[in-house]
């Protein structure tokens, strides 16, 4: 059965049951404490946790999962998978243990013919929390287990908590025997090879309280509506039938390591090395293809970092299994084929996709040849100096600075005999890790207690009555005021405090928009709106500052937007669609926006595409939008459902939440049609105008577009005017004609510059020259030295000009001092002087007491008073004596 079946097959199931079927919500997550969607239910958690109301009773989806933390352990298993899907049904106060346990069985047991999964009951084994004699009563009743075959088990495997204060409750997990050739009898708490877990039920009827993590919580009693939150690992499920051994061998997954075998020469299953290496690529090929679809771009932090990580070492396995040529677009192409069944915008998207991954692919492996550069030289210097042994420092620097996988460098040093302190390394590693362990902590700590507050005003209240859309003021009351340390009953002149309104009609900050400005105005107070953000889901929180009086909570104020800066925010909202359309009615469909933001005025726009645009091409896309405002194209918005939108060719930001009911956004109807929730004027022409100010890159693959909107781009356009004129005016010159005496008088600068070169090495040759005339005798020793002035580097330069006019079968030695800012002395020797025993380097630090280096060719060195110089110089002689005779 193929993965595509198996996961129509699951879904079909439960909405005949009832379940609502939910989409895959994009991998890119707005949780603050995630990078990516790692588990089904994460698009389920405000339902669960009581944040929100659920829309429906009960729901099925198929969820895609990026988890990144065992990515090492990615093809040495045979269990990890750093992409995965999650098949899953969710109860919200609906059903509970007996109907899940049921559903589970009915589908796992149910003949293939009969729309099940035809697993052989006999089989199939079941794990228990030890507390939880119902499930087991219910496991015996339901599906006539015997008792050996449910299996009680504690905490860590068997009772489900998000880690922090909230639901909580036992589970039950289902597995299947895949016979003794994959290891011992017993069950699964002998061998989870032998017998794979492929379903969790967890039975939310808890809630915790605080505690340190799986364990050591107290338990505060009964939820008041329990839930179901069940998970299928789809893949698993693809294993068992498909009757392979591992996840790497199903449909989805196969066919791209049986290409990378073949591009790199090999055979899966001939060397236990290069199995791993073809393991690695076939899951992070098709995690980078899912990860690119949804909108992901390679970057240096964050989820751009992931996904290059993942690209990376994909790679870097191609490298190793011998395969230096670029393979990305060759194997993308491969699961793009295998997962556009279940996800057809992997197809659609594809062009934009071999794109980024193609270039992230040329960067790297630029990457690895100025790492090797730096690696080679690095084991050169280790070698030179008699060592045998590269730092953990350089390691990591290889690691940190330039990409360079640590598993690389052990190999590259090794060939080149050298080893490498992989101690070192790792405690470097284990600090970094640390660092960010930390900063994840304080982000999740500091996501709990800012929304803590918050949610009992939520839990109290209901949502914020939001009248962006239709209005500039509302009458309102403050139902809660919060600062730094809590709650607060009063906020004082001068106190920046967060309030929450029964009803605003402030935009809080989302879809790339900024949110309004504004003021709060009652009879004894005036405040300020300095931001508007939703920290839960429905509630809507202003950051305020009081300027005048006081508020309380339980006050009337009149909530108002600045009108100005609400048609600045819909002029640059609007604008960037115009922008949008008009790059892809230029570029293409596939220059497909990837992240915006904009503010009144101002506008920028990211997208995937590889290299730089042209002046030309700029001009181009700049003319397409300002033509949409020239048409005054209509503006409108549409309700529709998600699928109706996808069906009529919305555009939609993969960082974004949907509903079942989207907000569709058009700008000439289908010349600008994208998913949007933002604030929007009602004609193309009130945007004003679009100027381009800037274009330029924001990682690998990856473009900025800058534009400045309305008034603010007729003022940019008046100032590029009136810098023009001004030029014009001082090189006398019509405007027309600018570029040409530009680039004439450009010219002629360069070769003034150059002459000006050529007249100072002259004059320095002939000063060298007089120099090395005027040296004297030491020791059989030409020695030769002078004061220099000038910039920093001109005592170098004159040493070395110096040594060049000295005989060369005879030992010589030049010194030069530059006694301006930051004293220098700068000694350049000859072959004959280092044959001879003098080195550069232990004559400066001999001169200088020690400070200064270089090579034993020329060195120099600095740090002492200005008057010391003429003494240092004084004592080259004695120093030239003593080198020779040594």
């Amino acid at each position: 059965m193929r993965t595509a079946d198996i996961r129509s097959r699951f879904l079909d199931f439960f909405a005949e049951r009832g379940h609502t079927v939910v989409p895959s919500a994009p991998l890119p997550t707005p949780d603050p404490t995630l990078l990516f969607v790692n588990a089904g239910m994460v698009p389920f958690k405000p339902y669960l946790t009581g944040e929100a109301t659920p829309p429906w009773p009960r729901a099925t989806s198929v969820q895609k999962c990026v988890r990144t933390l065992d990515i090492e352990e990615v093809g040495r298993t045979t269990r990890h998978g750093s992409f995965f899907q999650m098949n899953g049904n969710f109860s919200f106060g609906d059903y509970f243990k007996e109907e899940a346990i049921t559903h589970a069985w009915d589908l796992s047991t149910r003949p293939v013919a009969d729309g099940g999964f035809g697993l052989d009951p006999a089989r199939i084994w079941v794990t228990v929390h030890h507390s939880d004699a119902e499930s087991r009563a219910l496991w015996r009743r339901v599906a006539a287990l015997p008792d050996e075959r449910i299996v009680a088990r504690g905490d860590e495997d068997n009772f489900w908590s998000m880690g922090v204060p909230g639901p909580c409750g036992p589970c039950s997990e289902l597995y299947y025997d895949r016979g003794p050739a994959l290891g011992r009898a017993g069950g699964p708490a002998v061998d989870e090879d032998r017998y794979m877990e492929f379903w969790n039920l967890v039975f939310m009827q808890y809630e915790r309280g605080e505690g340190p993590g799986k364990t050591g919580y107290p338990i505060l009693g009964e939820l008041p509506r329990r839930n179901i939150d069940t998970g299928m690992g789809l893949e698993r499920m693809a294993t068992l039938l498909q009757g392979v051994d591992n996840l790497y061998e199903t449909d989805e997954t196969r066919p791209v390591l049986d290409r990378a075998a073949e591009l790199a020469g090999v055979r899966y299953g001939a060397d236990p090395a290069d199995d791993v290496r073809l393991r690695v690529v076939a899951d992070h090929v098709r995690t980078a293809l899912m990860l690119l679809a949804d909108g992901t771009a390679p970057g240096n932090e964050g989820r751009g970092y992931v996904l290059r990580r993942i690209l990376r070492r994909a790679v870097r396995s191609m490298r190793q299994l011998g395969y230096g040529d670029p393979a990305l677009a060759d194997l993308l192409a491969v699961a793009r084929d295998r997962m556009a069944p279940s996800y057809p915008e992997v197809a659609e998207a594809y062009e934009r996709i071999a794109d980024q991954a193609s270039g992230e692919e040329d960067a790297f492996r630029a990457t690895l040849k100025q790492g090797t550069t730096v690696l080679d030289t690095a084991v050169a210097r280790v070698k030179a100096d008699g060592g045998r042994q590269l730092s953990g420092a350089q390691a990591f620097l290889l690691h940190d600075t330039y990409g360079f996988p640590v598993d690389l460098t052990l190999e590259m040093a090794a060939e080149q005999g050298v080893e490498v302190d992989r101690e070192g390394f790792t405690a470097l590693m284990r600090a970094q890790r640390e660092r960010a362990r930390a900063d994840a902590r304080a982000r999740r700590s500091g996501s709990t207690t800012d929304t803590s507050a918050l949610r009992a005003v939520l839990d109290e209240h209901g949502p914020t009555d939001w009248r962006a859309w239709t209005t500039l003021t509302t009458e309102s009351r403050v139902l809660a005021l919060a600062g730094p340390a809590g709650p607060v009953p009063v906020a004082r002149e001068g106190e920046i405090v967060t309030a929450v309104l029964d009803r605003t009609p402030f935009y809080a900050e989302s879809g790339g928009q900024d949110s309004d400005a504004g003021r709060l105005s009652g009879p004894s107070t005036e405040a300020e709106v300095l931001d508007v953000q939703r920290p839960l889901p429905g509630l809507v929180a202003h950051q305020i500052r009081v300027t005048a009086g006081e508020l309380a909570v339980g006050d009337a104020v009149h909530a108002a937007v600045d009108p100005e800066w609400r048609l600045g925010a819909r002029q640059a909202h609007s604008g960037t669609h115009v922008l949008h359309a008009a790059l892809r009615e230029i570029l293409g469909p596939t220059a497909l926006q990837s992240g915006s933001y904009n503010r009144p005025g101002y506008l920028r726009l990211d997208f995937p595409w590889r290299g730089g645009l042209s002046a030309t091409v700029r001009s181009e896309v700049e003319e397409a939008a300002n033509r949409a405002l020239r048409r005054d194209l209509p503006v409108g918005v549409r309700w529709m459902t998600l699928p109706e939108a996808k069906e009529l060719g919305a555009l939609a930001l993969f960082d974004e939440t949907y509903g079942e009911q989207v907000r569709v956004v058009e700008i000439g109807g289908a010349w600008s049609r994208e998913l949007c929730g933002g604030t929007h004027v009602e004609h193309a022409a009130q945007i004003g105008v679009v100027a381009l100010t800037a274009e330029s890159s924001v990682g690998a693959g990856m473009r900025r577009l800058e534009a400045a909107v309305g008034i603010e781009g007729f003022g940019y356009l008046a100032r590029e005017r009136d810098l023009v004129t001004r030029i014009a005016e001082q090189v006398q010159a019509p405007r027309a004609e600018l570029p040409d005496r530009i680039a004439a008088l450009l010219g002629r600068l360069k070769a003034a510059d150059r002459e000006n070169q050529r007249l100072r090495q002259a004059a320095l040759a002939a000063r060298a020259a007089e120099l090395a005339g005027q040296a004297v005798d030491v020791a059989g020793v030409r020695v030769a030295t002078a004061a220099a002035a000038g910039r920093a580097g001109a005592a170098r330069a004159l040493a070395l000009e110096v040594r060049g006019h000295l005989p060369t079968d005879r030992p010589g030695v030049a010194a030069v001092t530059l006694p301006g800012a930051g004293p220098v002395l700068a000694v350049a020797v000859n072959e004959a002087a280092r044959a001879a025993g003098l080195s550069a380097s232990a004559l400066v630090k001999r001169l200088l007491g020690g400070r200064g280096g270089g090579s034993d060719e020329v060195a120099q060195g600095g740090g002492v008073p200005r008057d010391q110089l003429a003494e240092a110089l004084a004592g080259l002689p004695e120093a030239v004596r003593a080198g020779v005779g040594a």
